[in-house]
This record gives C-alpha cells, structure tokens and sequence, in this order.
C-alpha cells in the first residue's frame, strides 16, 4: 500500500492517511486541515457513530461550538433534512441544512445529547420523525464523489469515515486559536495543539491523493475500430466514476505484449481551440497528430486522450478569456493567474488508472513536460524513457512556447534555434 504521509506543507509536520483512518477507526479525533488558499483552516473530525459525551465535550472546548454533521445527499434526502436556505450565498458553497435535535425530550444543547444526536443521524434504522427541528446540531450535505469532487471539510468528514469502514457521517468543528481566541488556529498552531492532545494531523490534499491511488475511479464501457489517416486504431472509452467525465484511449498493438513493458504512451489534454479548430496560439494539435503517428509507427502504443483539460484544467470560456490577456501582454501562466485560476489545474491520476486497465506497466512518455511524468507516478506504472514531440515554431506559438520552456520547465526541441532566427 503507498503511504501517503508525512510530506512537509508550508513547514507543518503532516501524520499518514493511513494512522488517521486507523484513529477513526478506533473513535477518536483527528485534525484535518485545508489549503492555505481555501479556508486555511483546521477542523476537528471523527466518525459520527462513534460520537461520545466524551468527544462531543472534547470538540466543544477546543473549537467555536458549531458542531456539524456531514452527511451523503442520499442520507440527507432519507432524513428530509432539506437546505437552510433556498439560495445558498455562502462563499465556500458549504450546504448547510436544517438544524435537528434528537427527539429524546432534552434541551438537545449538552453534549450527551448532541452525541444522541450524531449518533442517530449517522445509524440508518433511524427516520426523519426521530428527530425535531430546530435543533444543536447542524447537518451538512457533502458532494457524491467526496474530496475528489470538493476539496472541502464537509466532504473530507464523509471520506474518513467511509475510509474507516464506518457509516459515511462525520462530526466536523473549526478549532479555535488559544493564543487568538477570536480567531482560528492555523499551521504551526495546529500541529502543536494536535501533538498536545495526542491526535493525527492530516490534509485534505493527503485525502485526495490517497484516494486517487487506492481506489478505482474509471469503468471501461466502450470499444470499436477507429481508422484514422495516421493508420487503424483500437478506440476504447472509458468513463470516471466520480465526475462522469469520458475518456478515449487510442490503443495500436497489444499493450500487454511482453509483460506491458516499455509501452509507447501519450497522455493528451484536450484542446479543442489546438486539436480541432487548428489554433496556432499553442502546439496541441500537432502533438497529438504527431503523438499518432509515433504509436502508428512503433506498433505498439496508446493515446490517451483526457477530457476535462481544456486550458491545462481551467475550462473553456476561461482559456478564452485568457487568450484575451495574452493579446495585451500576459504570457500563458500570468493569464491564468490573472484570472484567479491556478497555472495548471489538471491531475493525471485518472488517466494512470486507464493506462493501468490497458495493462500497461512500464512506458515510454511522450511528452515534452516533466510535470506530466510526476502525475503518472505512484500508481503502479513505471516511467522508463521519455521521447520529446518536435512541433512548428512560428510567431503566433513562439512566447507561449517560450513560457512554457522557461517558466514550467518544457522541453521544447528547435526553441532556441527559433528565437535566434526571430532575433530574440
């Protein structure tokens, strides 16, 4: 099993999924942290089954009181624990639902009976009409497809558990600063608060990577023949089970020839601007119809073609309006930036699960980004070799392709021959 565990964020020792699962397994806490550009903010999280007086006390003394439960749309929907509110405005989209109370004839404040409380919401044999609203206790409904869909606390509570082999409820509270009690506590403070009390520390970007490895998030559900003008291919389409997103494998040969050894793999990001229109702006197109031929001639080899990554991950209209800022001045990464989007927001763990159905295990990567060979690795494919795409330079491509050399790293073939014709 890869363990996901211990890598340094910003300085903040981090324990492993794996201990953190274990702890949730076993009833206790955890502390669960989130992106410093998110909320960057830590909760206090455990399993609502195995919600106690004890723990309820524990979360209530440490953090702003405001306990919630996240629960599945589907356990959400049983209950008949509709929205707060009919237009939800907060900024994080956290899907707050109405409060309940268990229906035991207590106050529903003190912490026997808001562990009642969790306890009945996360227990099935429960209904609606065993709880009354208003009540202490605030439900959340987390997103089907867990941290990999949101990145968020909601989702993260419902992932744990699950993870744990437990009902899919979780108990969630921010813990406040002790040094700034108006205030939360992040980073350092975190850590020391969660060494003090004997808790695992973890982050939700830990979740998603964990998951992204251990569980299968594709099913294959199509394949024919597809002739192209580069030679016949084996079109094979999957589709995620998480987002629904559809993908396409271009498979020539038997990838699974001799062990699934050095295989000759592209992993493409959609462009519809670069792959259909022909935009000249970037060298998509040509990486792919080159990337077809290499497999076409090598014999053996698959094109994978991943939906979902338009503009490197930001989406269509927004590349657009990208390429709006590029023609004032921008370069391809501050356009991004500008826009508030991140400089590349695709992920490759998808697209390694695929590559692992086609039974390939060790390959050979075409591809002209290092970033690229860091995503397929540590799930269960091996990266042996990695064959440049030489593609036209010409004015319209020639900044882009220059940032993507010095500012990500690319190893673009001819660029500096190129520059010096331009007389750059």
């Amino acid at each position: 099993m890869n363990n996901i565990s211990e890598e340094p964020t910003n300085q903040v020792r981090l324990d492993s999924v794996e201990d953190a699962i274990a702890d949730i397994a076993a009833g206790k806490a955890v502390v669960v942290v989130d992106d410093e550009d998110r909320e960057n903010e830590g909760d206090l999280i455990f399993a609502a089954e195995k919600a106690t007086p004890e723990l309820v006390a524990f979360m209530v003394r440490y953090t702003s009181g405001y306990i919630c439960a996240s629960l599945t749309e589907q356990d959400a929907d049983r209950l008949n624990l509709p929205p707060m509110i009919a237009h939800n405005e907060d900024a994080r989209g956290t899907a707050y639902t109405v409060t309940v109370d268990a229906n035991t004839g207590s106050t529903g404040i003190s912490a026997s009976s808001r562990s009642e409380t969790l306890r009945r919401l996360a227990d099935p044999t429960f209904s609606a009409d065993d709880f009354t609203r208003p009540g202490h206790v605030v439900p959340l409904r987390a997103r089907e497809g867990g941290v990999l869909i949101r990145a968020g606390h909601t989702e993260a509570a419902v992932d744990l558990a699950r993870m744990a082999g437990l009902r899919p409820a979780g108990v969630l509270c921010e813990v406040v600063s002790e040094q700034d009690p108006t205030d939360m506590a992040r980073g350092p403070e975190l850590r020391a608060f969660a060494d003090e009390h004997g808790l695992k520390m973890i982050s939700i970007e830990q979740l998603i990577a964990w998951r992204r490895i251990h569980e299968i998030q594709v099913r294959r559900v199509v394949e024919t023949r597809l002739p192209t003008e580069f030679g016949e291919f084996r079109a094979v389409g999957y589709q995620s089970t998480i987002d629904g997103m559809e993908h396409v494998a271009l498979v020539a040969g038997n990838p699974e020839a001799d062990g699934g050894e050095d295989v000759l793999v592209r992993v493409h990001s959609e462009c519809l601007t670069g792959d259909v229109f022909g935009s000249r702006r970037c060298d998509c197109g040509q990486q792919l119809h080159a990337s077809m031929q290499m497999v076409q001639e090598a014999g053996r080899g698959v094109v994978l073609y991943m939906r979902g990554h338009e503009g490197r991950g930001i989406g269509l209209m927004a590349k657009l309006k990208a390429y709006q800022l590029q023609d004032s001045g921008a370069d391809t990464i501050d356009a991004n930036l500008a826009l508030g989007l991140p400089a590349d927001a695709r992920e490759f763990g998808t697209g390694a699960q695929i590559l692992n159905d086609l039974g390939v295990k060790t390959m050979n990567l075409i591809s002209n980004n290092p970033d690229k060979r860091a995503g397929l690795s540590g799930h269960d494919l091996r990266i042996v070799g990695r064959t440049a795409i030489n593609v036209d330079i010409h004015q319209d491509n020639i900044k882009y392709l220059r940032t993507k050399r010095d500012r990500m790293g690319h190893n673009v073939p001819g660029l500096d021959e190129a520059l010096g014709d331009a007389g750059e």
